[in-house]
């Protein structure tokens, strides 16, 4: 059976269920500072981006200028909520644990906020030495940009075009997609909102699960369509 060179996790959304719990803070920021806005609006329109990103495209929609002590809130906040709150998504670690081939995370969260997230739920060892930071790459270019995705393989020796790529949100597909890189959706967090599945297959993902029991199916399927294409 074909084997990828690499299998790319996105942490926030992915591993853990943390997107919505950022999403209630900037929500509540972003409030607080003129613009109303929902927890389950920001997870449907802006999950995967940074809140630096956020901020400056709800600006832009809103012509509202924002204090750019936002964002070191934020960041203050979040931490704060995810130390305390964060859990593992329902299966993630055995269906981390199951990947065969080499993996690794990228995302667009700091290091630090990943590591102790993954730390916290019992994932840190199956990525240890391997995790990719958008915000900490040379260009520091996040998603949709593909940059961290494309480090990632270069560091891991990986052939983008044999590469697969868990993600959640419409941002991070476009990234992997932008990177050459295999995506499968995948919508089984707290922040899942109707039309999530299309809006991922529509940004690119050849596939969306729901459950973590799927994803060594869907990899060997997928895998083996490649082969025999």
């Amino acid at each position: 059976m074909p084997q990828p060179d690499l299998v790319i996790f996105d942490c926030d959304g992915v591993l853990v269920d943390s997107e919505i719990i950022a999403a209630r803070v900037e929500a509540e920021l972003l409030t607080l500072a003129g613009f109303e806005i929902s927890a389950e609006e920001i997870a449907e329109s802006y999950a995967g981006l940074t809140f630096k990103d956020i901020m400056m495209r709800v600006e832009a929609k809103s012509a509202i200028p924002f204090q750019a002590s936002m964002i070191d809130r934020a960041e203050e906040l979040v931490d704060r909520k995810l130390r305390s709150d964060v859990r593992a998504i329902d299966g993630a670690r055995e269906a981390v644990a199951a990947v065969t081939a080499p993996r690794c995370v990228c995302s667009n969260s700091r290091s630090e906020r990943i590591e102790f997230m993954l730390e916290k739920v019992g994932l840190l060892p199956f990525f240890a030495g391997r995790i990719f930071s958008g915000l900490e790459i040379p260009s520091k270019k996040t998603k949709p940009a593909p940059d961290v995705f494309l480090v990632a393989a270069e560091k891991l020796n990986a052939d983008p075009a044999n590469t697969f790529v868990i993600e959640d949100s419409v941002h991070g597909v476009a990234g992997a997609r932008a990177a050459g890189m295999r995506v499968i959706g995948f919508t089984g967090a707290a922040h899942s909102y109707p039309g999530q599945a299309d809006a991922l297959t529509e940004a690119g993902a050849e596939t969306v699960i729901r459950r973590w029991a799927e994803l060594g199916g869907t990899i060997a399927a997928l895998s083996e369509w490649s082969a025999d294409a």
